[in-house]
């Protein structure tokens, strides 16, 4: 299988870059910059290298640097903002500071005619982010575009293959970067697009059947999209001997619960156990405001339920985890500061003795975890589920936990959620849903004076939900959604529309 090889030198866009690969039918695999050398990547047979952007300054000695033997192994490389200049940097080029003549934000590029940029007219737009530029090019490397501030705004070498770019073609705002991707993936590098969501499958079954034959193997399942598309490529390749455990902890949103038996258990046919522990989660949860504490003692209750259930089952030899590339990736990302550690299933292997871990979707990213899904013939419905967070609607309910809280909630956000489906709006806004905040007010109902809760509503549009913006929904949706939710759901006497980004707010309330 051809591959790309994404070096990441701290860039915010390192998953972008290779998600746009992957788009292209190229698999596309990240490394940290000091987690592979020279002499594996050699081995590793790597089709092309992409050397991504970051936010040191390459003449720095604290900057991160790679081996300049790289440019030399006859490989494809493309280097993207500092990997433009690092690379400047490394074949004995000189990069300085721009000083005043910074860029930021979208910029009119003036390109020549190469390789690189084959069928994308000679002035387009594109998006810059730096501080730093090439003032003097390698030796055998030609200026290749510019813009009115930035002499060398992209560089090659076309003898060995080598394309530096000062922007970024990897975001929506450089309007040729998708083609200046393929052209380097397809006519530089020369990929085929061999990376196939039904080949995936095929090859996952084969291995899983081949490796697990015989074996007793658990699967968690929450009713997210990783868990279920895990659930059901797994139960393909050994049938009867996965066994999946549903914890239900009485935080899901209306009909959700049953949703996830009947799609599991009766029309795939799995072997699902489903444990019904509102109540235990209620208790735990009882009294608790801090979204925090809400949330450690939902993961930590979750572990001790599912360990509960897996000792009835007995001997289990493997646990299978939903884990998904940007799990991996952000789980350990060179020699900076983890992101956030990643173990779907909250730490179990230390308390339940499993003979091996299987991670099926580990190569993914989570539109291709929902591609296969699609393929493996799951309802839409749930393939396409939104954003939910692990905690449920404990962390959609400001204040304390209870009973009739979520009740009220989960009414208000199904009312919420078929007012957006029946203005066919669900393509439109990412994510969306109702919050039950700890605000009351005084309202009217029947000319009688009520005293009840202020619901949000929340809808956000997002390309890869590290910023989002909020969602204009019309009006009328808007003001059915809230006449409804106030004459429906007992409790409820305001409803406020959220109306913030992110930043500076996130897109969960809590």
């Amino acid at each position: 299988m051809e591959k790309i090889l994404v070096l990441d030198f701290g860039g915010q866009y390192d998953q972008l870059i290779a998600r746009r690969v992957r788009d292209m039918h190229v698999y596309a695999e990240i490394k940290a910059y000091n987690k592979i050398t020279v002499d594996g990547i050699k081995t590793a047979g790597y089709s092309g290298i992409i050397f991504t952007g970051g936010p040191n300054s390459v003449y720095d000695e604290a900057s991160p640097h790679f081996d300049p033997q790289i440019l030399d192994i006859g490989i494809p490389v493309l280097g993207i903002c500092y990997g433009d200049q690092l690379m400047a940097y490394m074949a004995n080029g000189e990069v300085g500071s721009a000083e005043d003549n910074s860029e930021y934000g979208k910029t009119t590029v003036f390109t020549a005619d190469v390789p690189l940029f084959k069928n994308i007219p000679r002035e387009s737009i594109c998006w810059m982010s730096h501080t730093d530029f090439i003032e003097t090019l390698p030796h055998g490397f030609k200026c290749i575009a510019h813009t009115a501030k930035c002499p060398v705004a992209a560089m090659c070498d076309e003898k060995r293959r080598l394309y530096g770019v000062q922007f970024h073609p990897e975001v929506t705002h450089t309007e040729y970067g998708k083609q200046m991707l393929e052209n380097f993936l397809f006519d530089i590098c020369g990929c085929n697009g061999d990376w196939k969501m039904d080949d995936f499958i095929e090859r996952s079954v084969e291995k899983y059947r081949a490796e697990l034959a015989g074996k007793k193997v658990l699967l968690a399942l929450s009713g997210g999209v990783d868990s279920s598309v895990a659930a059901v490529l797994m139960h393909r390749a050994v049938g009867n001997n996965l066994t999946c455990v549903f914890v239900d902890h009485g935080l899901l949103r209306k009909g959700e619960g049953d949703f996830v038996e009947n799609t599991f258990g009766k029309n795939f046919g799995l072997n699902l156990v489903r444990v019904n522990a509102e109540e235990r989660f209620l208790q735990k949860l009882a009294g608790v405001t801090e979204p925090e504490r809400k949330r450690k003692i939902i993961g930590e209750e979750f572990i001790r339920v599912f360990e509960d259930e897996a000792k009835k089952l007995g001997k289990i030899n493997v646990l299978v985890q939903g884990t998904i590339y940007p799990d991996v990736v952000e789980s350990g990302k060179g020699d900076s500061a983890v992101i956030k550690s990643h173990h779907n299933v909250g730490g179990l292997p230390d308390v339940i003795a499993f003979d091996e871990i299987a991670e099926p979707l580990r190569e993914l990213f989570k539109d291709e975890v929902r591609e296969v899904g699609a393929r493996l013939g799951i309802p839409h419905e749930l393939v396409w589920r939104q954003p939910f967070p692990g905690p449920g609607l404990a962390v959609r309910i400001i204040g304390d936990i209870t009973k009739e809280k979520l009740d009220i909630l989960r009414e208000a956000d199904a009312i919420f959620r078929e007012e957006i489906a029946n203005a066919h709006l669900e393509k439109s806004a990412n994510q969306y849903f109702a919050v039950l905040t700890d605000l009351r007010s005084v309202g009217v109902k029947g000319d009688a004076r009520t005293y009840g809760y202020t619901v949000a509503l929340r809808s956000v549009t997002t390309d890869d939900f590290m910023t989002a913006e909020w969602t204009r929904l019309p009006y009328e949706v808007l003001e059915w959604a809230s006449g409804r939710i106030t004459n429906e759901v007992s409790g409820i006497t305001r409803v406020v529309y959220d109306i913030t980004s992110k930043p500076p707010a996130t897109v969960e309330w809590e």
